[in-house]
């Protein structure tokens, strides 16, 4: 199968010595949206930076289209790059700026003008094309970026935080009109971000990445629900973390033995071996709360993933009830629920039962 971008082994190490990107694998299909999701130092901007040809690469091959490109120039890459403060040039006009890549190219007058004609009508920049960036907004101005390297017609598209300094509603306006066009256009992006909302709700894939390593590689849902290290149940979501021995695996479930007794979720990766140290992984949302005592009904219901705890703290916000329990450990768990779903029938200062259904969590090794 041909890949738009594959990373083989791909590693970088500074001069002194520090590993910044160890062993990274990837192969990324054409039109497919990769974010690199990680806390900071972690690698992704080094590994993006990689790709585009402004870092070398320390060891491993970069391939585009099939084409190794480890040693390319990154004016000679096949990609465009759009830095988070969008490095735009302010004695341009916001036509002059994106046609300003068509110019290092060579390319023809009439043939420029008419591409550059598309994309700021595509983008909505046609009544502002003779205005300097200076004088616009934010989303303009990120907008005009994301202009400039699409008027290349770029095999891939590099973003590294480009929506970091947007205040949080036209981030997630930008964020709507970015996921669009990526899909209109179907060319591939290649997205940097800290945030964890921003990676969830654009990406076809995430890459987390944690000390230079990749953790991770799975659809949106599937990181958060299916986390596959302990790293990653901490950083993804809000998650609750029961640590335990593994007793048994029974098809698709695993059963622990913790301090609360007898749990099971879904079935760690890698196989481990009974007596192995584990832990359980509870999604915020995954967890229903039981008030009063659990009947015999609730108990057939969810077997053995019965905590006794004490309803400290409830919180409405918006349509979400948001909900501190204390367990029998003195532990404090925030969990969160729609508020009809528990419609008034829990109270703070009163006890309770923390459940859930084995296939909502999920067991991985410690």
């Amino acid at each position: 199968m041909a890949y738009d971008l594959q990373l083989s082994h791909v590693g970088k190490v500074y001069d002194n010595g520090t590993p910044a990107v160890i062993d990274f694998n990837l192969d990324v299909e054409k039109g497919e949206f990769i974010a690199f999701l990680g806390p900071s130092g972690c690698g992704k901007t080094t590994t993006l930076r990689m790709i585009a040809g402004f870092e070398s690469i320390t060891s491993g091959d970069l391939l585009i289209r099939g084409n190794r490109v480890n040693d390319l120039l990154p004016e000679k890459r096949p990609t465009s790059m759009i830095f988070q403060n969008y490095a735009l040039f302010p004695h341009m006009s916001v036509r002059q700026n994106v046609r300003f890549g068509l110019e290092v190219k060579q390319m023809p007058a009439a043939e420029a003008d008419a591409k550059v004609d598309r994309i700021l009508d595509k983008l909505g920049l046609s009544d502002v094309a003779h205005v300097r960036p200076t004088r616009l907004s934010g989303g303009q101005r990120q907008r005009i970026a994301l202009a400039r390297s699409l008027v290349v017609e770029p095999d891939i598209l590099l973003l590294d935080e480009p929506l970091g300094a947007l205040d949080a509603n036209l981030r997630k306006s930008i964020q709507n009109e970015l996921k669009l066009l990526q899909r209109d256009l179907g060319i591939t992006f290649v997205f940097v971000t800290h945030a964890q909302s921003e990676a969830l709700a654009l990406s076809d894939r995430i890459v987390v990445m944690n000390a230079g390593r990749v953790e991770q590689i799975s659809p949106p849902r599937e990181l958060y629900t299916r986390p596959q290290s302990l790293f990653v149940a901490r950083f993804i979501g809000a998650n609750t973390l029961i640590p335990g021995t593994l007793r048994a695996v029974e098809g698709e479930v695993a059963t622990l033995d913790t301090a609360f007794g007898a749990l099971a979720g879904m079935r760690p990766p890698g196989q481990p071996a009974a007596g192995a140290a584990v832990s359980l992984v509870l999604p915020a949302e995954a967890v229903d709360i039981l008030p009063g005592t659990a009947t015999e009904a609730e108990r057939a219901a969810y077997g053995t993933n019965l905590i006794p705890c004490r309803i400290e703290r409830l919180q409405l916000i918006g349509h979400i009830l948001q909900i501190a329990v204390r367990l029998p450990n003195d532990e404090l768990v925030n969990l969160e629920g729609h508020a009809d779903k528990y419609g008034g029938r829990l109270h703070a200062g009163t006890p309770g039962f923390v459940a859930w259904q084995p296939e909502r969590a999920t067991v991985i090794a410690n």
